[in-house]
């Protein structure tokens, strides 16, 4: 990779750099934990300085944050971190929490107690709806109240079907005030993808709405839940949340009457490592890996990354375009856990109009937005023009994740949104809950590239024999453990699956299965998914680069580009795509796809074939899915290789059969 420097898109202003809440932290942990004094050097030198203690000093970075963010122990911790092998790293080992207490706790403050803990937008009503601070508390300590009369015990674990609405916060809250283990799936989720997960954990009880509008239609979702009480013999209780209005089912409890009481929360103290919820991977290849992490693990990284990395706070307004069957939902509420209001919204991203998101941003006065790179290029495709159309005023930054962000939509924000606005592109996972790398308030936004990595996170990127390698392609690894790494998965009780997943091409480092390059000035470009890597001719290549230039031609929809290795050493590699409507894929648009790759990256990345198909196939959370299609074209029956329940489109995969090459 180029060394030169991309084009600077934004700087941030000195004094709002000065003020961030990073730097504060800065300046603290070097008054009182020996992090490294760094005033005199750039922006770039400081950050690097202070990420570089971060991780070399892991007990005393992490003592800092824990003291810096009032973090509440009611048995406080003599030990940081008692081992630091990976897996089995144990943090804070005598200490206890709840997480609950720690994302409730601002509402005990009476100058905020009667302001939004939860601004709730949904497609149907856009006027926004707010929960205060104070009401937030009473329903969580009426619902915490009546699942212990239910029975509900520390350990015990509790479901829901529920979309990004303000009821599902607060069945979250009190399930972890319990002590209970949370998990969620969104309600656009069949049945059998439902009880893929849920039927691993065993709950003891199941909320559940009755439907849900998406698109301006309704979607009745009794049917679903009736199957899932059947399915699900450990539910003693469920509970019965009327989004499209319809009665509650026989024996099931009234949300109302869940919520009705005039009750203060009562947290159980818990061990650190104790499990807050379940989490859980695509399942595209077999069930989902049922991922737990702790009260503790989540509380601490959480507050790092919307405190320091979002540079969130009290009387900020976050918002992040997300459901509850993906791990944004529950990174959403780390806002609340920093003071911030949280924004819910339920609905389709792009109704009744394209710009849909940004309008829930205006309309709520939102400060930090997150959304999906696919929906930014979306954005771009239809052409709106969101800083012209809407007031934006409040908005100073923008998340992004998902996929990479390729250098167009980066482009389209600056010119589009605003040229004074923070670009927070950042990568992580479901495995952690939040992000490897992201966003620096008090450093620039280049092209193409995420700023930097996590404070606390030994991010590096390593070759195919465990090299460090700089400026070039590589494996994302983690060489020092983190707090928000699982604490097992459920039902793997040698850790064989854990160590698999992550720990089997380098023992004892963390491998995250990401393309990366790390810049020899810090920031870091993600370039796609390395198990599904294309090789040509001994030079891996990033599909999403490919995704980037085929995918800003506006014939093109969306693409898939697969490698297969052939039984006779060679190698084909398809690039499939999905055409815009009244588009042909001729031979002047084959050539034009293949002139683009060829000069704007290189002749290597210039497919073998260009084939249409009615469809890319997604998992449930949208990503689009290569290993499964790669193993169709080499002759895996389709339901060998993918579990159908893991996808939104799962007929999309029917197509790719004619193309095999075995």
């Amino acid at each position: 990779m180029s060394t030169e420097l991309p084009p600077l898109l934004w700087t941030p202003d000195p004094a709002r750099a000065a003020s961030s809440r990073l730097s504060a932290f800065q300046q603290f942990a070097a008054a009182h934990h020996g992090a490294p004094q760094t005033a005199g050097l750039s922006p770039q030198a400081a950050y690097a300085t202070l990420h570089r203690w971060s991780v070399e000093r892991l007990e005393d970075f992490w003592r800092a944050v824990t003291e810096w963010f009032d973090v509440r122990f009611t048995r406080p911790p003599t030990t940081v971190l008692s081992s630091t092998a990976m897996p089995g790293a144990r943090w804070f080992p005598e200490a206890t929490l709840n997480y609950a207490e720690h994302a409730l706790r601002h509402g005990e403050d009476s100058n905020i107690a009667d302001t939004p803990a939860i601004i709730h937008v949904d497609e149907r009503t856009p006027e926004p709806v707010a929960t205060t601070w104070s009401e937030l508390r009473r329903q969580v300590g009426s619902v915490s109240a009546e699942l212990r009369a239910l029975g509900v015990r520390p350990g015990d674990r509790v479901a829901a079907y529920v979309p990004n609405i303000p009821q599902a916060v607060v069945a979250l809250l009190a399930t972890a005030a319990v002590g209970a283990v949370w998990t969620s799936c969104a309600p656009d989720f069949g049945a059998r993808s439902v009880l893929d997960r849920f039927q691993q954990i065993e709950p003891v009880v199941l909320f559940a709405v009755d439907g849900y509008r998406y698109g301006g239609k309704e979607h009745d979702r009794r049917a679903v839940v009736k199957e899932l009480r059947d399915e699900l013999p450990s539910v003693r209780q469920v509970v019965h949340i009327p989004v499209l209005g319809f009665a509650a089912p026989a024996g099931a409890r009234e949300w109302e009457g869940l919520t009705a009481a005039p009750a203060e929360p009562v947290f159980e103290q818990l061990p650190f490592d104790h499990p807050l919820w379940v989490l859980y991977s695509s399942g595209t290849t077999g069930l989902p890996k049922a991922i737990v992490h702790s009260h503790g693990g989540i509380t601490v990284d959480h507050l790092k990354q919307a405190g320091l990395h979002l540079d969130l706070g009290p009387g900020d307004r976050f918002f992040w375009y997300t459901s509850t069957g993906w791990m944004m939902w529950n990174y959403l509420l780390a806002g609340l856990l920093v003071g911030a209001s949280i924004v819910t919204y339920d609905g389709s991203p792009g109704y009744p109009a394209a710009d849909a998101q940004w309008r829930v941003a205006a309309d709520t006065g939102t400060n930090v937005f997150g959304t999906s790179a696919a929906y930014v290029m979306a954005c771009g495709k239809a052409g709106v023009h969101p800083g012209q159309d809407l007031d934006l005023a409040d908005l100073r930054a923008i998340g992004i994740t998902g996929s990479p962000l390729p250098p167009d939509g980066f482009r389209w924000i600056y010119d589009e949104i605003s040229a004074d606005i923070w670009l927070v592109s950042v990568s992580g996972g479901t495995d952690v809950c939040g992000s490897f790398v992201g966003g620096v308030p008090t450093l620039p936004v280049h092209l193409g590239e995420i700023q930097a990595p996590n404070l606390g996170v030994a991010v590096e990127s390593w070759s195919q024999d465990g090299k460090r390698v700089v400026d070039e392609v590589g494996e994302l690894v983690v060489t020092r453990p983190t707090p928000s790494m699982p604490l097992y998965f459920w039902s793997d009780p040698d850790d064989q699956r854990y160590r698999d997943s992550y720990f089997a091409m380098f023992p004892g480092v963390w491998r995250h299965g990401d393309w990366i390059t790390h810049t020899s000035r810090g920031t870091v470009v993600i370039h796609g998914r390395s198990d599904s890597t294309l090789n040509r001719q001994g030079v891996r290549m990033g599909s999403s680069d490919i995704y980037e230039v085929v995918e800003r031609m506006p014939q093109i929809k969306e693409s898939l580009v697969i490698g297969l290795e052939q039984p006779d050493g060679g190698y084909w590699m398809p690039l499939f795509v999905v055409l815009a409507q009244g588009t042909t894929l001729d031979d002047d648009l084959r050539a034009a796809i293949s002139n683009a790759l060829r000069t704007k990256l290189s002749p290597r990345h210039v497919p073998d074939e260009i084939i249409a198909v009615p469809a890319v196939p997604h998992t449930l959370t949208g990503k689009r899915i290569e290993v499964p299609v790669k193993r169709i074209l080499a002759g895996t029956p389709v339901d060998q290789a993918v579990n159908p329940g893991s996808l939104e489109n799962p007929e999309a995969l029917r197509v790719f059969e004619q193309y095999r090459r075995t």
